[in-house]
C-alpha cells in the first residue's frame, strides 16, 4: 500500500463520519431528555430547593385538543415551607417547553 492509497482511505473515512453524524442529527430531531430535565429543575430552583426529579427517556404523543406533539413525561419534587410538593410535567420533545404541569 502506498501513501496515496492510505490518505485516500483516511479522507474517505473522515467524510463518511461527518455525513453519518449530520444524518443522525436529522433523524433524531428531539432534544436530550436529560437537558430538558436540567432546564426544568433550574426554573424550579429559582423558587425553592429541589428534593428529587425524574424523566421518562422515551417520547410519547400528547394531544392538547388542537394538535398532537411528542413529549417527554417527568416529575419533580421540591420543598416549600417544610412541605414536599410533587409535580408531574409533559415537555415538548423538540423544544423542551412545558406543555402540561400539574401538582400531584
Amino acid at each position: 500500500m502506498n501513501l496515496r492509497d492510505f490518505m485516500l482511505g483516511v479522507t474517505t473515512g473522515l467524510a463518511a463520519a461527518v455525513i453519518i453524524k449530520e444524518a443522525s442529527e436529522r433523524i433524531q430531531p428531539y432534544m436530550n431528555p436529560n437537558q430538558i430535565l436540567e432546564n426544568i429543575k433550574e426554573e424550579f430552583r429559582k423558587e425553592s430547593p429541589i428534593d428529587g426529579s425524574w424523566i421518562y427517556m422515551k417520547p410519547e404523543s400528547f394531544h392538547n385538543g388542537i394538535t398532537t406533539v411528542p413529549v417527554y413525561r417527568g416529575g419533580i419534587s421540591r420543598v416549600v415551607d417544610g412541605q414536599v410538593e410533587n409535580f408531574e410535567f409533559a415537555a415538548d420533545a423538540r423544544s423542551g417547553v412545558i406543555v402540561e404541569l400539574h401538582k400531584v
